[in-house]
């Protein structure tokens, strides 16, 4: 059982408004944000409870910026599917984690813009045109994802590497 003590509360706030920071900043390439890169290397690192809490924070607060609307339930949804498996992928001994991080985040690129097209496609029409007309959103998204999780692995696991040793609870992976 993971227990949430202040420091890990402090930790997942940060980690969620670097994530709404960085979306907010990259919102003129559709797609292309570091939220999931963030999601994914925390429940690596931390585990698939912290991974959905920073995905249930950061798609609320960055989505009262963007525009909220019926997409951020499934957006939410969504990530927090990533960051459930990038948690279980952490209890998995990879060599050279960052390589596989970063191949696992540009398949969930692929994965959050499906989980999305499933989840709006009832209003929106027919799910196969839907889907296929994202195809290239989700290639953004998957790149992008590549690309911060290549740039911010090394930052973020130098930050847990020192969380986890400074804590007074020993790292649980939950």
């Amino acid at each position: 059982m993971i227990t949430m003590n202040v420091h890990r509360i402090s930790l997942i706030a940060v980690l969620a408004a670097l994530a709404v920071v960085g979306r907010f900043a990259f919102q003129f390439i559709p797609n292309f944000q570091p939220v999931s890169a963030i999601i994914i290397i925390t429940g690596f690192m931390l585990g698939p409870v912290s991974a959905i809490f920073i995905a249930i924070v950061s798609t609320y607060l960055s989505n009262l910026i963007l525009g909220m609307g019926l997409w951020t339930i499934w957006q939410i949804i969504a990530w927090s599917i990533i960051g459930l498996i990038s948690g279980l992928l952490g209890k998995v001994s990879l060599p050279k984690p960052i390589i596989w991080l970063t191949i696992y985040s540009v398949f969930a690129g692929y994965l959050y813009g499906f989980l999305i097209s499933v989840g709006t496609f009832s209003y929106a029409g027919e799910f196969l045109p839907y889907y296929l007309a994202g195809l290239i959103f989700d290639t953004n998204h998957a790149v992008g994802n590549g690309i911060f999780t290549v740039l911010l692995f090394p930052i973020l696991q130098r930050l847990f590497k020192q969380y986890l040793s400074n804590s007074s609870i020993k790292h649980t992976n939950i």
